[in-house]
């Protein structure tokens, strides 16, 4: 199957999947909606950091001297961070969200951003894998979930009926299909620079995982918890895992 078609079902799963879900979830009631939550978040948690540490940074590696490709990665966290500190990029999964929770324009702007990175990841990882590929579709998915939710929940309290915040919401998540066209569009001239893509993705994926969703645990503890959310954070890098060993065995027969 041509690689731009493959791009395209998986960037278009992603939108459409996590848009999905996170309208289902929305539809619950509040007091059933949040362990919902708390479950989703440190699977993706274990996912973003399966598929930056697991495929993306060691296909990285295998491109870039280590001084290079880590420099590239470190870079890319910083960039990320400026920018959210800009109010341009944003990942907010709680109903209420400090810093992320302006007007619903800004949230829509902030998050099509994001899901254009995101397009640009899956775009560079099917570049290099299949196996990459599936695994970062999976964590993009794992991740836009709880992110929806909260988009949701911000645009109707800003006013938005549920049907404009799911269309405008859709409408965000289709950055990521323009993000992987462009990405692929460009592939052959930046061939040389696609370790680099890889490495912003990885820091991307990183950062989300670091910064964005690990402090949204930190609200409550016990040690029962702690061990039940290892255990999640555990099987999301588990499935990546598991992704590549599958993608591998499928093209090895």
């Amino acid at each position: 199957m041509d690689l731009l078609i493959v791009i395209l079902i998986f960037t278009l799963l992603g939108s459409v999947i996590s848009a999905g879900i996170a309208a289902v979830i929305l539809f619950v009631p509040a007091d059933r909606r949040e362990p919902w939550i708390g479950i989703l978040i440190p699977y993706a948690i274990g996912t973003l950091l399966g598929a930056a540490f697991l495929g993306m940074i060691p296909d990285t590696l295998l491109r870039l001297p280590a001084s290079t490709a880590l420099s590239a990665i470190l870079a890319g966290i910083i960039l990320f961070f400026a920018m959210e500190k800009l109010a341009i990029w944003r990942h907010c999964h709680r109903h209420h969200c400090e810093i992320h929770s302006r007007s619903g324009p800004l949230i829509l702007i902030g998050d099509s951003l994001h899901n254009f990175v995101d397009g640009i990841a899956i775009a560079a990882a099917f570049s290099t894998s299949t196996s990459l590929g599936i695994a970062t579709s999976v964590a993009v998915i794992a991740h836009e979930v709880p992110q929806e939710v909260g988009d949701f929940a911000i645009l109707l309290s800003d006013g938005y009926s549920r049907g404009r915040a799911f269309l405008y919401n859709l409408l965000s998540s289709m950055a990521a299909i323009l993000g992987a066209v462009l990405m692929y569009a460009f592939l052959a001239p930046i061939q040389g620079a696609l370790p680099y893509f890889l490495a912003l993705s990885a820091a991307s994926f990183v950062y989300i995982a670091l910064a964005d969703l690990v402090p949204g645990r930190r609200d409550s503890f016990s040690l029962l918890g702690l061990v039940w959310e290892i255990l999640l954070i555990a099987a999301g890098i588990a499935t990546i895992r598991m992704l590549q060993l599958a993608s591998g065995a499928l093209r090895v027969s």
